[in-house]
């Protein structure tokens, strides 16, 4: 396994006003009439970060899975200190540049990448997935725990019922997913260059048997023992 430190790049926006004016000039370059790579082929790449606030410190962990076989192909960690403060609706701001250093650091094509977020799912659909979309040119989809500020009928209790994330009650921004007969959904929405039909698809070929994705289990784990290490 590769670990980077976060490499020196253009200064984060100084200001709340700043981050929300970049996120307005790139939520125009979103692709969402791509389908997207099939489920079960090629690689698909899960990312995540994890903090350790008092010390200032980040780190992300990039995990490449043969899509076919779930088993592991790459792994990557990016460690460095913090360059945005936290607020609701720029967490992408916190995050992409520990998640870029972590892509840059993998040895292969990351195909599909999965995050642990947000993408249309946004109140300015433009969340981290649709972030990275757009910065890296990868397909990426957004796999979160929670609803956000948004709202859902409970979907059918089998494994594979959906049903939609809307905002404001009509707008479409996602879907709740169940991926285990009977467990609470996920929240499922499309970041760049992918249908939500298909990262739906990709997101129950990713979760043969627990709740959250393999993706997004080997990347929460990687990135906390990269954080561990990094702040002993």
């Amino acid at each position: 396994m590769t670990t980077v430190r976060i490499p020196a790049g253009p200064p984060a926006p100084a200001t709340e006003e700043e981050a929300l004016a970049v996120q307005d000039a790139l939520r125009g370059r979103v692709i969402l009439d791509e389908p997207g790579p099939p489920p079960g082929t090629g690689n698909v790449t899960g990312v995540d970060v994890a903090y350790d606030d008092a010390r200032n410190v980040v780190a992300a962990a990039a995990v490449v899975l043969d899509a076919a076989t779930l088993e592991p192909v790459a792994e990557a960690t990016a460690v460095g200190e913090v360059s945005f403060p936290y607020v609701p609706g720029l967490l992408a701001f916190r995050e992409l540049p520990a998640v870029l250093a972590a892509l840059e650091a993998l040895p292969c094509d990351p195909g599909l990448v999965v995050c642990d977020g947000y993408g249309r799912a946004h109140p300015r659909r433009f969340g981290l997935a649709s972030h990275l979309g757009v910065l890296t040119g990868l397909p990426v989809i957004g796999v979160a725990k929670n609803p956000f500020t948004f709202t859902y009928e409970p979907p059918a209790a089998p494994r594979g019922s959906t049903s939609p994330l809307l905002a404001d009650g009509t707008e479409e921004v996602g879907r709740a997913l169940r991926t285990r007969t009977g467990v609470k959904p996920v929240f499922v929405s499309t970041g760049h260059r992918v249908t939500l039909d298909n990262a739906c698809a990709h997101t129950l070929a990713l979760s043969p048997r627990y709740r959250l994705p393999e993706t997004t289990r080997r990347a929460d784990t990687l990135c906390r023992a990269a954080l561990k290490r990094a702040t002993p």
